[in-house]
């Protein structure tokens, strides 16, 4: 017998109107001017705004009708109350305008803001460049060569100590003109095909910076307040009622379409991983989709229409059983190839059967602890071996999923020019520090393609889009085909562990003097359409130093990039 499930859940959907486009061209020149001279304040005052709304969403909301202990189900449409939800958050907006109005000018109100966020010292260097993108009937390159200077002139250095007026005068540089395919839009994806199972804490879920709101908003919504068609179902261990009820109204207000259940920690961890599977496939939402997928809360799907194009080519009528390994050959040597959970496991519907009934011979005592690798029972290993023993079938693997078992700084991976269809372990905690949601924004405004996708300009800077814009002073002498080796494996580092997944690694230029770079911070989806991207690099970045330990820059320094179509 499978895993039994609760009752069928009844849902609603809070339906929400779209923001209204923003912008209104005006015929009198000297109102244009002034919407010119604002345009910098307002990305200020919609961070402030977003930042408020994050910090209203994270008090506690008004409760919904008490719904029983074991799960949290939609409460009747009737009970729907439209002025408790939280309006969608603009910066998953979609916009559609054709030009902006370019504006140099120093905003010292915006700066101060950025200064004291993160936490630049008093004088900094401040760049400002705008990016118009050219949607063509191209391929996707690595790397993009453009016939233009990124620097044509000297940083400004912005004193926020000073007594100045609001707005320094600044002329703009021509912009920079950069190639991109006509890739799909986040907002087009249908994941309707899928339902996704993942299994938290109400703890990690609450906490903002391990929350994962934002980035099952980017690949489960159509960025509107609506769901895109996929399904999650997400079990919260020991949660509370309550806890079950602020989870489920949370993840609504967005547009998820989701069920919250509680799970018990009484059960082995690794069980409750492969009990993700039959709970999954006797979902009453299951039937009519194609794959059930396990995955972790960290795991983000970056591309969502380039993986269900890939999915097309599988036949779901067949048992299959699709992930990729881990990229350090030691996790692999350790636990066995198999799919690992943070790139996400695919399994068709005939195979989740399988899974489904013969779940309680794949979960006895001594199955647990046959999934014993040494570092405790493993879920992974569970779910493997109930496939591999209770079948014929054998793991697919699909390459551009990344469970990312990297440790240190993980640039080398992000600036490679890569298109990854999963993403793992960015949170930290002993892994790599990375933030895709903010990444990915961009791709409201030039489509899946053009995320970290690569842009290198005649005096050496590269842009690896929303990630980082890097500097090579010294010239560019090497093969920016080959990763960057920026991170290591852990707890064993050979040399040569990664090798099979990435290729041989060029060696790292941290304390080269021959590469200083920006790190992405934060994405802005401006009311005008254009995208803002910060970078900021820190004086004392332990990276960027000479041979002999001199820092290549004595200032910090921001860089916005201001995308427009």
């Amino acid at each position: 017998m499978g895993a039994k499930m609760p009752a069928p859940v009844h849902r609603c959907f809070n339906m929400r109107n779209p923001f209204a486009k923003a912008v209104v061209l005006s015929v009198v020149l000297l109102l244009l001017l002034c919407a010119m001279l604002r345009s910098d304040s307002m990305d200020v005052k919609h961070a402030i705004v977003k930042s408020a709304n994050a910090a209203k969403a994270a008090m506690t909301q008004e409760p919904l009708d008490r719904q029983g202990p074991e799960i949290f189900r939609a409460p009747a449409e009737e009970d729907d109350v439209e002025e408790a939800q939280p309006e969608p958050d603009p910066a998953t907006s979609v916009y559609s305008n054709s030009s902006i109005s370019m504006t140099c000018d120093r905003d010292m109100e915006k700066l101060l803001i950025l200064q004291d966020k993160y936490g630049l010292n008093t004088k900094f260097e401040y760049t400002k460049r705008y990016v118009k993108i050219s949607r063509q009937n191209i391929k996707r390159k690595s790397i993009t060569k453009l016939n233009q200077r990124f620097m044509a002139e000297q940083p400004q250095v912005v004193d926020v100590t000073k007594q100045s007026p609001q707005h320094q005068p600044h002329t703009c540089e021509e912009p920079l003109v950069v190639p991109v395919t006509q890739s799909p839009y986040p907002n087009t994806a249908n994941a309707s095909d899928f339902i996704f199972g993942v299994s938290t804490t109400y703890k990690r879920f609450k906490d903002p910076q391990t929350s994962s709101i934002h980035e099952w908003t980017y690949w489960l919504t159509d960025g509107k307040g609506k769901s895109n068609g996929g399904k999650l179902v997400l079990l919260l261990l020991d949660a509370s009622e309550e806890e079950l009820v602020d989870a489920w109204t949370r993840l609504d207000a967005v547009g998820i379409d989701v069920d919250v259940y509680q799970s018990d920690s009484r059960m082995e961890m690794a069980v409750r991983y492969l009990t993700l599977v039959p709970t999954l496939y006797n979902h009453p939402d299951r039937p009519g989709r194609k794959w059930v997928v396990t995955c972790d809360d960290d795991t983000f799907f970056p591309a969502f229409n380039a993986l269900t194009e890939k999915f097309e080519e599988y036949d779901h009528t067949m048992p299959m059983y699709i992930g990729t390994l881990s990229e350090d050959v030691n996790n692999v040597e350790r636990h066995g190839a198999q799919a690992f959970g943070g790139g996400g496991v695919f399994l068709s519907v005939p195979l989740a059967k399988k899974i489904a009934e013969d779940y309680e011979s794949c979960k006895t005592p001594a199955k647990i602890k046959e999934a014993n690798t040494g570092w405790g029972p493993q879920g992974d290993v569970l779910l493997r071996k109930c496939i591999y023993e209770n079948s014929d079938v054998k793991l697919t693997s699909l390459w551009d999923l990344w469970q990312l078992d990297l440790y240190g700084d993980p640039s080398g991976f992000y600036e490679s020019g890569i298109k990854p269809l999963s993403l793992h372990h960015y949170r930290g905690g002993g892994w790599h520090i990375a933030h895709p949601w903010q990444y990915t924004k961009i791709a409201h405004l030039c489509g899946e393609d053009c995320s970290l996708q690569r842009f290198k300009t005649k005096d050496n800077y590269v842009i690896s889009n929303g990630f980082s814009v890097a500097h090579y002073p010294k010239g560019i002498d090497f093969d920016f085909g080959q990763l960057e080796r920026t991170f290591h494996p852990a707890p064993e580092d050979k040399g040569w562990n990664l090798d099979y997944m990435f290729g041989p690694q060029r060696p790292s230029l941290h304390k080269t003097g021959k590469k200083i770079s920006w790190d992405g911070q934060e994405t802005i989806l401006n009311a005008d359409g254009s995208v803002s991207q910060i970078y900021v690099r820190k004086a004392d970045d332990w990276r960027w130093k000479t041979p002999s330990g001199e820092p290549m820059s004595k200032m910090d320094g921001v860089i916005e990039l201001v995308w427009f179509d």
